[in-house]
């Protein structure tokens, strides 16, 4: 090699790749676009209008990934459902403080940049943006040669969302008698996929043979954007939790307030065969509960006369039910029962 004839490239960057997919993001993008003034792809930072029609703005941000489910992406050699993923796993937690999306941005790490790979990827992300009704708005995709091994990535979301100071959902809101209400999951969602490899690999099951796991373990995170923030327009929601890691448990227990508890009636939970997979492989209910959503992604915590209101908001495929109540005490979660597997 000439002395002189060392480039970028040479040591694994391809920077004409990475320039092509930019050039593929700002159009793409454009499906998302919501401020016509700032094109913010390629640029340095990206640039934003806060909502006029809000008296008092108060931004409120989220960040998150995917976690291990990339990797059965990458089993699958299947990427165009986890760009939905990473967006509802921020969107997702900014509506639980009654925040309206506005702008999200992606960085996406690879080993090498492969632009079908990539493409698919962001095709994703604009597709949960839309849903979300909230501008991609910009982001940052590193090639990292000798950081991840061959066709190894990995994806994180950020996003900002803003709501009116009052009509804030803080645990002040909570009351004694209030009715917990669980919108379902429509399965894993993007937590415990950890436990879901280790047991793939322990039990040699070979997802790409399995039908009913190829289609269960790549289901995009739903996005619960739309019906949430229509209820809290019309001011009937006192509490929101985004039951991600951590389960029932530890997410209820974080907007529950001092002095109150969370009773739940595990009977009443409605899971998805997913989740009887999963007990069936030997995860027992306690491990279920603390890992998975057990088939409700999403938890209200409103007034019993507005439960009417709730059920006919969502579609039939969709349908919130009550699985506990908010009464006095100090233990935030007090479960009762078992889970019907």
């Amino acid at each position: 090699m000439a002395k002189n004839n060392l480039t970028y490239q040479r040591s694994g960057v391809n920077i004409k790749d990475a320039d092509k997919f930019i050039k593929y993001i700002s159009v793409i993008a454009k499906k998302t676009k919501q401020n016509k003034k700032f094109n913010n792809i390629g640029g340095f930072g990206s640039i934003s209008n806060i909502p006029k029609n809000i008296k008092d703005p108060k931004l409120v941000a989220s960040t998150d990934g995917v976690g291990t489910k990339i990797e059965i992406a990458n089993h699958l050699n299947k990427f165009n459902t986890i760009g939905i993923d990473l967006v509802a796993m921020c969107v997702n937690d900014l509506i639980v403080q009654g925040a309206r999306p506005l702008l999200f941005l992606d960085y996406i790490s690879i080993n090498k940049v492969n632009l079908k790979k990539l493409k698919s990827i962001i095709r994703g992300i604009v597709e949960g943006c839309k849903i979300s009704n909230c501008e991609l708005a910009g982001g940052e995709t590193a090639e990292m040669p000798g950081t991840y091994s061959e066709g190894k990535f990995d994806i994180a979301g950020f996003s900002i969302g803003v709501v009116d100071k009052k009509k804030l959902l803080l645990k002040k809101k909570i009351k004694k008698n209030n009715l917990i209400v669980a919108i379902p999951s429509n399965g894993l969602h993007s937590n415990g996929f950890s436990l879901v490899r280790y047991i793939l690999k322990r039990k040699k099951i070979n997802i790409k043979k399995n039908t009913f796991l190829k289609k269960e373990l790549l289901k995009p995170t739903k996005i619960y954007v739309k019906d949430v923030l229509n209820l809290h327009e019309k001011n009937i929601i006192n509490g929101c939790a985004n039951i991600t890691g951590g389960g029932l448990k530890d997410n209820i227990a974080r907007i529950i307030p001092d002095g109150l508890s969370a009773k739940i009636d595990l009977n009443k939970i409605k899971i998805q065969p997913i989740f009887n997979w999963l007990k069936n492989q030997g995860v027992n209910e306690k491990e279920m509960l603390r890992t998975f959503n057990c088939g409700i992604g999403f938890c209200l915590i409103i007034d019993k006369k507005y439960l009417k209101i709730i059920q006919k908001t969502f579609n039939k495929n969709n349908k919130p039910y009550v699985i506990g109540k908010i009464i006095k005490g100090n233990i935030k979660y007090l479960p009762n029962g078992k889970i019907n597997w």
